[in-house]
């Protein structure tokens, strides 16, 4: 959809180009990717001080990013050796910008290279915990102690420092874990601060950001929303109508409530059936919006219309560009019937983004998602897409500022293909049932022990292995349903729940006792990555 990319783009540009009160620009951060899985990481830890942070790709030329006028730059880690043949360098003018830099594990190694010192192979890896002591506290460690714990991932170390950097860090196997030039404000990290395992990685990040960068903190979720409500008038117009397909997740349910505060009446919402909702998940989503949000939904049972084109698809990817198909001739055919609309607005986030290969950065395709890669090039409804650079801590603080109720703010995510996610093979009535009812049994249980407003996200998934059970005196075979119950702030990264074991058992015991056709119960204990959340 490159008209839709354009046109979101070029409003992202509009709301952080967007001029405060005294005609100031927000001021901004860019981060430059190298291919580091925590890229994206280093965004959010910068917006979380409230500085406004974009990524875009390592190769960005430095007259694109003086176009950009950000505060600072930060090069990411990645994966490559700077000595390497072909290894991905950074446009040379950069460093003549006159910006702060602050480089991150291979960042830092960039920064070495350029400037004339020498990285190679280190004789001793680091990977994991390190303890880093501090030698110069004057900036970059500020109100820091003298010494941290600090997360390590790489092979390679800077054996010579450059002219005019001094070691401001150091650790037990590098000597130059930390490098700075005071005078034209370039540091070099060789930890990555963006990690939770890195003590007061936070501050380091907020010393560059707002002390050596001098970025204002001014990027917020309310100055968000004011922003994009300008915009979203802007952009639909007085006499145009918008089309918003919600799912009762609080994404699509933000930005309903979002588009119903810029446009009012102008905006319908539509909430599609596909057969693969959560157990009674239709009726509670249109209560919701009546009674809460005074949103009146057009709702279509489209339940035969997506199942019989699912029959007997096993692939994961077919299942989602199904899904997303039918989607966009779901809703088409609304659009004749209540329309006329020229707008389509979704609940696309930037962990979607990215995990669709659609991002500035060289992230790699891990799945399509339907309402990113999924939907059609002759759908003839404009895509609008409000939240598509936020994360999702940030969504919630939106919905929670646009009066959402906890009923819907404090559900867990639930994936736009629903079930078909969930259900690994083809899918069939009978495992679909076992889905809905096991998954009810999760959620269940952990709001019982005080757990599911401590989760990212639970439930049970099923698949086509089966295994013996002993149902009362009678041998049955049955399904393997799977739960799943994860930890995660803004799901690019996940780690299993570590359950109390009393807890799993009673999750067990009543899948296997009151769901029919189930007979064992396993639990995931994958985190994210090697794994992703949803099992396809």
């Amino acid at each position: 959809m490159p008209g839709c990319l354009q046109g979101c783009w070029k409003r992202l540009e509009a709301e952080i180009m967007a001029e405060d009160d005294n005609n100031n620009k927000i001021d901004k951060i860019v981060v430059l990717d190298f291919g580091s899985q925590y890229s994206h990481l280093i965004c959010r830890r910068i917006r979380e001080a409230n500085v406004y942070c974009e990524l875009v790709p390592y190769n960005t030329p430095a007259k694109a990013l003086k176009e950009m006028d950000p505060k600072g730059i930060i090069f990411s880690g990645g994966p490559a050796s700077v000595y390497a043949k072909g290894a991905p360098k950074p446009d040379r003018q950069i460093f003549a910008m006159g910006k702060p830099i602050l480089g991150i594990c291979y960042g830092h190694q960039v920064l070495v290279d350029n400037f004339g010192g020498k990285v190679k192979r280190a004789a001793s890896r680091e990977y994991g915990r390190a303890g880093l002591k501090i030698d110069d506290d004057s900036d970059l460690f500020k109100n820091l102690d003298t010494s941290i714990n600090c997360w390590m991932s790489h092979g390679d170390a800077a054996e010579k420092v450059p002219d005019g950097f001094k070691v401001i860090g150091h650790t037990e196997n590098s000597q130059s874990a930390a490098i700075g030039d005071h005078e034209r404000k370039m540091y070099g990290i060789q930890f990555h601060p963006e990690v939770v395992h890195t003590e007061r990685g936070m501050q380091i990040l907020k010393n560059f950001a707002q002390e050596i960068s001098g970025a204002k903190p001014e990027w917020d979720m309310q100055s968000f929303i004011d922003t994009t409500v300008k915009e979203i008038r802007e952009q639909v117009g007085k006499d145009k109508r918008v089309l918003a397909a919600v799912s009762g997740g609080i994404d699509s349910t933000t930005v309903a409530a979002l588009m119903h505060r810029a446009i009012g009446k102008q905006l319908s919402c539509v909430f599609i059936n596909h057969g693969l909702l959560r157990q009674d998940e239709e009726k509670e989503v249109v209560r919701l919006f009546k009674e809460h949000l005074g949103i009146d939904l057009i709702y279509v049972n489209a339940e035969k219309r997506f199942l019989s084109r699912l029959k007997g698809v096993t692939d994961p990817e077919k299942k989602r560009k199904i899904i997303g198909d039918q989607f966009a001739k779901e809703f088409v055919t609304v659009a004749k019937k209540h329309g006329p609309f020229q707008w389509l607005a979704q609940g696309t986030l930037y962990p979607d983004v990215i995990e669709s290969g659609v991002s500035k950065g060289p992230a790699a395709v891990i799945k399509t998602h339907h309402n990113v890669g999924g939907l059609p090039k002759w759908l003839k409804l404009q895509v609008i897409e409000p939240l598509r650079f936020l994360y999702k801590d940030e969504v919630r603080k939106v919905a929670k500022l646009l009066e959402v109720p906890d009923e819907l703010l404090k559900r867990h995510p639930f994936p736009g293909p629903g079930l078909a996610v969930r259900i690994i093979g083809a899918i069939t009535p009978e495992k679909t049932r076992i889905a809905k009812h096991a998954s009810k049994i999760v959620e269940d249980e952990l709001k019982a022990a005080g757990y599911y407003d401590k989760v990212w996200q639970a439930y049970a998934a099923v698949g086509d292995d089966r295994a013996v059970g002993v149902l009362g005196d009678e041998r049955v075979y049955g399904h393997v349903v799977m739960v799943r119950v994860v930890e995660s702030i803004d799901a690019m990264t996940a780690d299993w729940t570590r359950l109390p074991y009393d807890v799993i058992e009673r999750i067990s015991n009543r899948i296997t006792n009151e769901v029919e056709g189930a007979t064992w119960v396993t639990y995931a204990v994958s985190s994210k990555p090697p794994a992703t959340i949803e099992p396809q």
